[in-house]
């Protein structure tokens, strides 16, 4: 499981237009906001991700990148990507699910998936973490921007 105050692990995912996009390569350049969704008919997920959509400009003058992870099927992710139309990447595991990659289990005898929202510091440090197993909890724009206020100013100070 991915925890607070350790270095993320490489995560290697690929987004909707087959381009790579690994957590290390962030380094030195941005902070990185993943939201994991539960899956792309999620309702509350989606929901989730609107905000995201509306706030991508207040994470971008903080110097945060989003990506949204998704478990679906490449097929799947890609026609939800280009139906929503969203001003940041949407991408999935190269192997499994980027859900899996970092410890987000299938709970309730395999039938919910864990979504949530881990913020990664352009250090490559994880700062920020909030594990769901009901989607409504997978994310707190406030959290994430607290989160975010915090990194920038301890990063500031060395």
């Amino acid at each position: 499981m991915i925890k607070v105050g350790r270095f993320a692990p490489d995560l290697q995912l690929t987004d909707t237009s087959g381009a790579a996009i690994r957590l290390h390569d962030f380094r030195g350049k941005s902070h990185v906001l993943i939201y994991f969704m539960r899956h792309t008919g999620c309702p509350m997920c989606n929901r989730h991700v609107k905000r995201l959509a509306v706030n991508a400009a207040d994470y971008a003058a903080h110097g945060t990148t989003i990506v949204v992870a998704v478990p679906d099927d490449p097929d799947t992710a890609t026609r939800w990507a280009a139906r929503t139309q969203l001003p940041f990447a949407v991408a999935m595991a190269t192997e499994g699910t980027p859900h899996a990659a970092i410890g987000l289990a299938r709970k309730v005898f395999g039938s919910m998936q864990e979504s949530g929202t881990v913020l990664v510091d352009r250090t490559g440090v994880v700062r920020y973490r909030n594990i769901a197993t009901l989607p409504s909890g997978g994310y707190s724009h406030r959290a994430v921007m607290d989160a975010i206020t915090v990194v920038a100013g301890e990063l500031e100070d060395k």
